[in-house]
């Protein structure tokens, strides 16, 4: 496969950084986008290992950095969990006006339950995998509980999470109570594989099963054993996306 660096313009007008793994030798199947996890970026273990396996499987992947992370431009203190959704409606808007409408769309973690939403909203879309996600989005605000009176009182706060400082707005708190997976999965027509390990300690495995016994058929679980909830081995990382590039075979028109 082979990696190259793109950019296009966000929800909030700021350039987002964005890689493409392609298929070196053999044709582009299909195309998909990646969101990654809460506050992470598109380079970390789990989208690098995801984006190369399905490449090598014929799927041209898209990951970008959501607005104000990673190297992508704006403050990630001005977004909401509306903007992120918006993100990946702009990469998904992208690939298709610069290489193929999407097909697939992938979200790791809090990624997930914004690729959920993207995916019922892209007509061109024909299924979903969220990994690691929260039913309710609102969970995240679970791993931001020491701080949140102090994001209230001053609007914008700095926090530390997961040993990162990172900027946390108010709206982006009150705008996340706002969303729950309840809704969308009620309309969500489009075939849905949820992946989740057993021994996640960020996001609870319930949060999976409930995603799972809301969602319409067809829909499937896997329970990536031994992983954590970062897919840190590269090893975990490959092996979820040569089973995201096995199931989706059955769905995706060019396969």
């Amino acid at each position: 496969m082979r990696s190259e660096h793109v950019d296009f313009e966000g929800s909030r007008g700021a350039r987002l950084a964005a890689r493409i793994d392609l298929p070196d030798a053999s044709p582009v199947r299909a195309y998909a986008v990646f969101a990654h996890c809460f506050t992470c970026n598109k380079d970390i273990k789990a989208p690098v290992a995801i984006g190369r396996a399905l490449a090598e499987a014929g799927i041209a992947t898209l990951r970008f950095d959501f607005t104000g992370l990673g190297a992508s431009g704006g403050d990630f203190g001005e977004t909401t969990f509306t903007s992120n959704i918006d993100d990946l409606l702009s990469a998904a808007r992208f690939v298709a006006e610069s290489y193929g409408k999407v097909q697939l769309v992938i979200g790791h973690s809090l990624g997930g339950a914004a690729a959920l939403r993207a995916a019922a909203l892209l007509d061109s879309v024909r299924a979903a995998v969220t990994i690691g996600a929260p039913y309710r989005p609102r969970h995240v605000l679970h791993h931001l509980a020491a701080d949140l009176e102090r994001i209230e009182r001053e609007g914008i706060a700095e926090i530390v999470l997961a040993g990162r400082p990172v900027r946390v707005g108010r709206e982006f708190v009150r705008d996340i109570t706002q969303h729950s997976a309840e809704g969308t999965l009620r309309r969500f027509d489009k075939p849905l594989l949820v992946m989740h390990a057993p021994e996640d300690e960020t996001v609870p495995l319930e949060e999976a099963r409930r995603i799972f016994e809301a969602a319409r058929h067809p829909k499937s679980f896997i329970a990536l054993g031994g992983a954590d909830h970062l897919l840190s081995s590269s090893a975990d990382g490959q092996y979820v996306g040569r089973l995201i590039a096995a199931w989706s075979s059955r769905y995706l028109s060019d396969f």
